[in-house]
C-alpha cells in the first residue's frame, strides 16, 4: 500500500492543495487548544457546593477569580446584610469570576428573620446558619454577624477556619459578631473584634441614625492596592469608635480610609465639625493556632445602603483580591456595576415599618 506524507506534491494526491495538510494539522491543535480552555471553564463554571433551600450559590463567569470560591455570612439584624451579601455575590460573581455562598442566620421555619433576638434579650436563644461546613473548602469568608450566639458544632467550623491561614473580611458589626464565642489562643480566649479584625465597637462615634459618613483616604497609605482605582466613598451609616479616645488602632493595622461624620444622612451635608474622623477601613494579618497567617480586611462602614457607594463596592472587592494575594489582578477600571435590582431598606430596628420580616432565602437571589 501507498503512503502518504505532508511533502507530497498536487499531482501525486490529485484534488489536494500541497499546503492542506499542514492546515488540517493546525486545525487539530487549535481545536485541541480550544477544547482544554472550554473544559477548564466548564470546570470552572461547577459550583463547589450543592444548591440548597438553604443559602444561595453562585457560579462564577469569565474574570480574574475563576475558580475560586467565596462564602459570605448573612446574620446581623439591623443593617440589612440579607440584601448587601447577596449583592456582593452577584457582583463578585458576574463581574470577577468567583463562585459565592451566601450563608443566612435562619429561624426554626428555615426563613431569613433578622428580626430574632439575641442572647442578651432572650437567655435561651441559639441561633443557626446551616452550611457553615463550606467553610473548609471556601478560598475567603465575607463575614457580617452581630451578637449570633451558635452552637457547638458551628462555632467549630469557624474556629478551623480561623486556625486555617485563609483570609478574613469583616463588615461593619462583625466586629462585636458573636456571643458566647470560645476560640482560645495560647490557651487564652480572644476577643475576635479586637484580636482578629483589629478593633472592636466601644461606641457610635457619629450620631447614630443622623450623621452619615464620608470616606477619606488616607494620605500615606494612598497606594496601597485595596485603594486602587477607589474614589467617592459615603454612606447613610455613622462612623464607629474601635479604640479609646486618645487612642490608635491596634499594632499591625494599616489604616486605608477615614470616617468623617456628616450633619445629616445626605451625600452633600456639610461635615459636622464637633466629630473628627476616626478609621472605618484598614489592614492587617490574623495568626492562628497552627501558625499560619492570613490577610484581614475590616470595614466599619457596609449598611446595605452604604453598598450604594461604587467606591464602597470597590474599596472592597479590592479587598477580596488583596486578601487572596491576587493584588497583581486589581484593575482601577473593572466593573462594580449592580446585577439585577438593588434597593434596601434603611437600617435600625423599626421592622414593622421598614417591612422587615421572615423570607425564605430565595427571596434575595
Amino acid at each position: 500500500m501507498k503512503t502518504t506524507t505532508l511533502d507530497q506534491t498536487e499531482s501525486e494526491m490529485p484534488g489536494v492543495r500541497p499546503t492542506a495538510f499542514p492546515r488540517i494539522l493546525c486545525a487539530f491543535v487549535v481545536a485541541a487548544l480550544l477544547g482544554l480552555q472550554w473544559s477548564h471553564r466548564l470546570n470552572a463554571a461547577e459550583h463547589p457546593v450543592p444548591e440548597s433551600p438553604l443559602w444561595l450559590t453562585y457560579s462564577g463567569d469569565r474574570g480574574p477569580g475563576a475558580g475560586k470560591h467565596i462564602v459570605l455570612i448573612a446574620a446581623d439584624q439591623e443593617y440589612r446584610s440579607e440584601y448587601s451579601m447577596p449583592m456582593l455575590a452577584r457582583l463578585l460573581a458576574k463581574h470577577h469570576g468567583f463562585h459565592c455562598t451566601v450563608l443566612f442566620s435562619l429561624s426554626q421555619d428555615n426563613d431569613v428573620d433578622p428580626t430574632q433576638k439575641i442572647r442578651w434579650e432572650d437567655k435561651t436563644v441559639t441561633h443557626n446558619i446551616p452550611g457553615l461546613e463550606h467553610l473548609e473548602k471556601c478560598d475567603l469568608v465575607i463575614l457580617f454577624s452581630r451578637l449570633i450566639s451558635l452552637p457547638p458544632e458551628q462555632l467549630k467550623h469557624i474556629y478551623n477556619y480561623l486556625d486555617s491561614g485563609k483570609p478574613i473580611i469583616g463588615i461593619r458589626t462583625a466586629n462585636h459578631g458573636f456571643i458566647g464565642f470560645d476560640y482560645q489562643k495560647d490557651g487564652k480566649k480572644i476577643d475576635f473584634g479586637e484580636a482578629v479584625l483589629g478593633g472592636s465597637f466601644r461606641n457610635h462615634h457619629g450620631r447614630w441614625q443622623q450623621d452619615s459618613t464620608r470616606g477619606i483616604i488616607v494620605e500615606q497609605n494612598k497606594t496601597h492596592p485595596v485603594l486602587k482605582g477607589v474614589r467617592d466613598i459615603w454612606g447613610t451609616s455613622d462612623v464607629y469608635r474601635t479604640y479609646k479616645e486618645g487612642g490608635a488602632l491596634p499594632e499591625g493595622c494599616l489604616p486605608l480610609v477615614d470616617g468623617q461624620p456628616l450633619k445629616g444622612r445626605n451625600h452633600d451635608d456639610a461635615v459636622n465639625t464637633e466629630l473628627i474622623p476616626l478609621p472605618v477601613a484598614w489592614v492587617k494579618t490574623w495568626t492562628g493556632n497552627t501558625g499560619q497567617t492570613a490577610r484581614v480586611f475590616h470595614v466599619t462602614m457596609g449598611s446595605a445602603q452604604d453598598f450604594q457607594s461604587e467606591g464602597l463596592r470597590r474599596l472592597t472587592v479590592n479587598a477580596v483580591y488583596w486578601c487572596q494575594h491576587m493584588e497583581a489582578d486589581i484593575n482601577d477600571e473593572s466593573c462594580m456595576d449592580l446585577v439585577g435590582d438593588y434597593n434596601p431598606p434603611d437600617s435600625g430596628f423599626a421592622y414593622k415599618k421598614l417591612n422587615i420580616v421572615p423570607r425564605k432565602p430565595s427571596f434575595y437571589k
